[in-house]
Parts: C-alpha cells; sequence; structure tokens
C-alpha cells in the first residue's frame, strides 16, 4: 500500500493552482476540466513522479465549517516536508505569504505554519539530524 494522491479542498481552483506552482513552486501534473471544476493536480519538483496533490474544489457543504473550526483553531490541514524551515520562511515571507506560525522550535523538528490563501493553514516542517548516541 502507498499514497499517491491526498486532496486538499480550495475555494478556487485556478487561484490555488496560481499559489502552489508560483509561490510554493509545485508543478502542475494534471489540469483536467470535469464540468465546471478540474481534476487538478500538483507534484513536488524534487519527486514529480511522486504523491499528487488534489487540489479539490470545497464545495461539499461539510467543508466549511470543518475548514473553518481547523482555522479558528490554528490547525494547519496539510504538512510539507522541507529542508530548512527557516530559508523557506524568508522566501515565502518576502513573497508575500502570511505566517500564522513563525518558525518554532519543536523538539525534533522546526515547524512553521502559512495561510495558503485558499482557505486552509498548512505546516511546513524540517526534521532536525539525528543525534550520535554518546557512548
Amino acid at each position: 500500500m502507498r499514497i499517491e494522491l491526498t486532496s486538499l479542498f480550495v475555494d478556487d481552483q485556478r487561484r490555488a493552482l496560481a499559489f502552489y506552482t508560483d509561490v510554493l513552486g509545485f508543478t502542475k501534473r494534471h489540469d483536467i476540466s470535469v464540468g465546471d471544476d478540474f481534476w487538478l493536480t500538483v507534484v513536488s519538483p524534487q519527486s514529480p513522479e511522486g504523491p499528487e496533490l488534489f487540489l479539490e474544489p470545497a464545495d461539499h457543504p461539510a467543508v466549511k465549517p470543518f475548514r473553518d473550526a481547523l482555522m479558528e483553531d490554528g490547525i494547519p490541514l496539510a504538512q510539507f516536508a522541507v529542508d530548512d524551515v527557516e530559508a523557506e520562511y524568508e522566501r515565502l515571507t518576502g513573497l508575500g505569504v502570511t505566517f500564522t506560525q513563525p518558525p518554532t522550535d519543536a523538539g525534533d523538528a522546526v515547524v512553521a505554519v502559512f495561510d495558503d490563501t485558499c482557505g486552509n493553514l498548512v505546516q511546513i516542517i524540517a526534521m532536525k539530524p539525528e543525534r550520535a548516541s554518546s557512548t
């Protein structure tokens, strides 16, 4: 079993595509018209054949209260791995991205949380290198 696709509800698919590609740096994988919406996926340029993120329309009535509750409580709906949270924070802040949590030491990792402009909070995380055990 493996993860090949996961989804993130977005308010506007085209605006989400622009943010996730132009700002975050993902690559568009699929853009297929499905009625009024699109089968719209992005992938990491470091793993173009890897898992896809479906930018799914947030039209279902259950989505808004769910996302509103997460946003109100400051809970990210997605998490992306980065090599250096501080560097990504600086890069994204320079591009106008709003962070709700700056880089924060979380023990074994450094995390930060930003607003994706599409109705979601997203966490970035970099695991700290494992410490050599002293013997």
